[in-house]
């Protein structure tokens, strides 16, 4: 970002001070204030900033969220980065709320980032689970992981029976395709025993699917032991039609992938 700017190193000290005001151009979350300072702090000590508002807090269109004060030249120089951050991250929190008003199930995002950990901050404050913040947190077998496809079902509970306690982390998630490979996931996780959870990621399967899995997984007394989690071509638009399916968590990176920014104005004193 800084590089499209020409910012290189420390911006040099301005004689010439002035104040820019940032104005919110509609409702919603902020987040990014904290990043604002941070970069602020390490490429100049010539600009000081005073927040009216603060990450998570609520904005109201009009309203002045923050002054920034000193060097002309320094301020110009990080402005469209400042604005970037600001509507990138705050967009995101605006977008994943309206996903978590509309869903009565909890909403996840997922590793897809452009951002990485700043995208699931601003997922967070807006009122999402952030899923895993990085491959360390806990153990993930995907379908790249259980490489023959036409063994799927012998390579999960393989995979889950030989996994240690180190190699699950806090938690195992397991993806599957089909309600039959959720119940093969189950099982597998019940011989292995052990006190953490197992998720059932139910890849692709849709509302039908879920409700299959959660039916066979009860019939054959495995429900209690997993996390049903419904995951793969998630849409607002049909939110809707997975309640009542038996999961209990989405997970999707619509959260955070080509989400609207929020409307910002940094204007100079007197524009």
């Amino acid at each position: 970002m800084l590089a499209d700017d020409e910012v290189e190193g420390l911006i040099e000290v301005d004689d010439e001070k002035c104040n820019f005001t940032l104005n919110s151009r509609q409702n919603g979350v902020l987040v990014g204030a904290w990043a604002v300072d941070y970069l602020i702090s390490t490429r100049t000590t010539d600009v000081d900033t005073l927040w009216y508002r603060g990450d998570g807090d609520e904005l109201s269109k009009g309203e002045v969220i923050a002054i920034f004060s000193g060097g002309k030249q320094a301020i110009l120089m990080l402005e469209r980065t400042i604005l970037n951050l600001l509507g990138y991250l705050s967009g995101i929190a605006n977008n994943t709320r309206s996903w978590v008003e509309t869903s009565s199930i909890p909403v996840a995002c997922t590793r897809k980032t452009m951002w990485g950990l700043l995208d699931k901050w601003a997922v967070h404050l807006g009122g999402g689970l952030s899923h895993r913040l990085s491959k360390r947190d806990a153990c993930m077998l995907k379908e790249n992981d259980l490489v023959a496809a036409s063994e799927q079902k012998s390579q999960i509970a393989e995979k889950i029976s030989n996994l240690d306690d180190d190699e699950i982390g806090a938690f195992l998630t397991v993806e599957v395709r089909t309600p039959s490979e959720a119940v093969v996931a189950a099982k597998a996780w019940q011989e292995r025993g052990g006190h953490k959870q197992c998720v059932v990621m139910l890849d692709n399967m849709g509302p039908d699917g879920a409700r299959e899995s959660d039916l066979l997984l009860r019939e054959q007394g495995l429900r209690e032991l997993v996390i049903l989690e419904a995951s793969g071509g998630i849409v607002f638009t049909s939110l809707e039609e997975w309640e009542n399916c038996g999961i209990e968590v989405i997970s999707t990176s619509a959260l955070n992938r080509g989400v609207a920014p929020h409307d910002f104005s940094m204007l100079i004193e007197g524009a």
